[in-house]
């Protein structure tokens, strides 16, 4: 079911009720606040009109380049996590998990494992092109998202965005940034007004140009006059600690007054 419909429609529309419904509303009550995720063949899930539950759909798999590399790289840490780090490194990651508070589906905190945390960091860090980390970090903290970061500038002949971020936090310290890693939304029409995927990797603002203030990067998802961007970007650390992702406000791409 397309996420932007409001189920609340059929009840101006008489003659279409008759017919089967792919969706429910739900109104939760008796205990349960909120459900997320699939039971049998129901999902459960919510968006901006309320809880529905719809059929549960397998999608189809394209066996993309791109899906078969993350799945290779979660593959790889994974086994990793068993044969390649010691006792005591699987303590240090788990000290980790234990002092990191996370948020699932519902808004409920919730705390990972220190497996949950040796896979999310590294594979954050695989896909920037860094270094596998072994040791758990010490700094027993998420890193705080970039407030000054957003998209200012796109070039659509050349198909490229440009960023301005914070210059601070780059430099050697303790734990400093490494990379802000960004993700660009599939372009949308300039009147959607919200927007929940599909995402992808663009690249990742390394520590040179984040001391400068400012980066250029490609577009995986080509985008046109008139159409409205989303992104999103998570900060990474010298010794691997992933801040949560968080979306940046979109961009109207219009067309360039000098063109």
């Amino acid at each position: 079911m397309d996420h932007k419909f409001n189920p609340s429609l059929f009840e101006a529309i008489g003659p279409l009720r008759a017919m089967s419904l792919r969706f429910a509303l739900v109104q939760y009550g008796a205990g349960v606040i909120q459900m997320s995720g699939s039971i049998a063949g129901d999902v459960h899930a919510r968006n901006r009109f309320g809880n529905y539950i719809r059929p549960r759909t397998k999608p189809v798999n394209p066996h993309s380049e791109r899906q078969e590399s993350a799945r290779a790289t979660v593959s790889m840490l994974a086994e990793y996590w068993h044969s390649g780090l010691s006792p005591g490194q699987r303590g240090l990651w788990g000290t980790y998990a234990a002092a990191i508070a996370m948020k699932n589906r519902l808004g409920a905190t919730i705390h990972l494992t220190g497996f949950n945390h040796f896979i999310r960091s590294n594979a954050a860090m695989i896909a920037s092109r860094g270094t596998l980390q072994i040791e758990g970090p010490q700094v027993l903290s998420l890193p705080a998202k970039d407030n000054v970061l957003q998209c200012t500038d796109e070039g659509i002949n050349g198909q490229n965005f440009t960023f301005v971020c914070d210059k601070s936090g780059w430099e050697e310290a303790e734990d400093e940034k490494k990379y802000i890693s960004i993700y660009q939304g599939q372009p949308q029409l300039i009147s959607r007004n919200f927007f929940a995927g599909p995402w992808r990797f663009m690249d990742h603002i390394d520590a040179t140009q984040g001391a400068a203030g400012t980066a250029t990067l490609n577009a995986p998802f080509a985008f046109a006059l008139n159409q409205k961007v989303w992104f999103q970007a998570r900060v990474i650390t010298k010794y691997h600690r992933v801040s949560e992702l968080w979306t940046l406000n979109p961009r109207v791409i219009e067309k360039d007054p000098d063109a």
